[in-house]
């Protein structure tokens, strides 16, 4: 089988590789300019690329023309000695995946299954008309207040446009606002046009019920979670998880450990929807929840803002589990592993404290025989 890569940037450079050598190069416009090299009736190529916003129509094109694709993972690219030396560019980079494509050492990235596509596509256009709402709504917000001083009070981004017209605005101050107004009502009917979609996607996927179940977690979470993760058997641990989507702290171990702010690897938009549904259960306050009731723990030690991150790191955990084993959400299951880790917590603490007494008596002595 050949051995191919391909830089996609703005233009397409081919590289192909034989025992180490280049044997041919190409720079194209678009994929379909390399149908003489990788089009239908072509001899078969391992042909492996960077994972991109086009990956995915690549990965399928050249799959269709008969040749075998591979996305790699641009997280782990460096150590294959790409941008060495200061040297970066789209004829170099494609000339290193071409060798380490031969060579056998690329860190491949996981491809989407089909449906799981669809769900993030839908996903995508929902995220696209939500921050445009916010952002309509924080530009009448401030423009109010900027030059009439006005201020608006709290109320749900659905219901904002009534909320608007409810208000206390004289003419001018309406006449100004209105284009935007008008905006963010025609928002609405299409946000949920793209949710009834999304629920009609959902009903084909029954891991989302079991995952709905899980407080705080509504239809868009399980999604998410669902079109980020596509096979929770990717992952032989919930750690595993947590750390693809960036919810575990920095670690600098060079001698003393060292832990910092979360990583923030992997999936931005499913992180804050995570979040979010950790401050829906902190909200909620729910005193039969064994999640809420873990995470005031934590808040009581560590804050609001480490008891959230820590809420959405623990529901990754509970909803890979659920996803794994396929069943439902279980207070009891949860409320009984909560106990233990509270139990090790407080073993961890108490002997910790010994630790120190033992520590300070040996000071003692020390300091008496000096």
């Amino acid at each position: 089988m050949r051995t191919v890569a391909l830089d996609l940037g703005n233009r397409i450079s081919f590289c192909e590789v034989s025992q180490g050598r280049v044997i041919a190069r190409k720079t194209v416009g678009k994929l379909t300019d390399l149908m003489a090299e990788l089009g239908p009736g072509t001899p078969p190529a391992r042909a492996a690329f960077e994972a991109c916003r086009e990956g995915w129509y690549v990965f399928d094109q050249l799959r269709a023309w008969g040749h075998d694709p591979v996305m790699v993972d641009t997280t782990r690219v460096k150590r294959l000695g790409i941008g060495q030396h200061g040297r970066k560019t789209d004829r170099i980079d494609a000339e290193v995946l071409a060798r380490a494509v031969e060579s056998g050492s690329l860190p491949v990235a996981h491809v989407l299954s089909p449906h799981r596509r669809a769900l993030r596509k839908q996903l995508s256009v929902r995220k696209g008309l939500v921050e445009m709402r916010t952002g309509l709504i924080s530009t009448i917000r401030g423009l109010l207040r900027a030059n009439d001083g006005i201020r608006l009070g709290g109320c749900e981004a659905e219901q904002f446009h009534k909320h608007v017209q409810k208000a206390s605005l004289n003419e001018e101050q309406r006449l100004l606002i209105k284009p935007l107004v008008e905006l963010l009502e025609q928002l609405g009917p299409k946000i949920d046009e793209v949710d009834n979609q999304l629920e009609a996607l959902s009903a084909q996927e029954p891991i989302i019920l079991n995952l709905k179940t899980t407080p705080g977690v509504a239809s868009v979470v399980s999604a998410a979670f669902v079109s980020v993760v596509d096979n929770p058997g990717r992952f032989r641990t919930a750690h595993q998880l947590e750390a693809y989507l960036g919810l575990v702290p920095l670690e600098k171990t060079s001698g003393k450990r060292k832990l910092g702010s979360i990583t923030k690897q992997g999936n931005p938009y499913l992180r804050s929807l995570l979040i979010q549904s950790g401050w829906t259960i902190l909200r909620k306050n729910d005193p039969n929840d064994p999640l809420n009731l873990w995470a005031q723990g934590v808040l009581a030690r560590r804050g609001k803002q480490v008891a959230v991150v820590a809420l959405a790191r623990r529901l990754v955990g509970v909803l890979w589990a659920l996803w794994r084993d396929g069943t439902v959400y279980d207070p009891g299951h949860i409320g009984h592993q909560s106990a233990r880790g509270v139990e090790r917590a407080a073993q961890s603490d108490a002997l910790r404290a010994a630790a120190l007494r033992r520590a300070a008596r040996k000071t003692l002595r020390s300091a008496k025989k000096a």
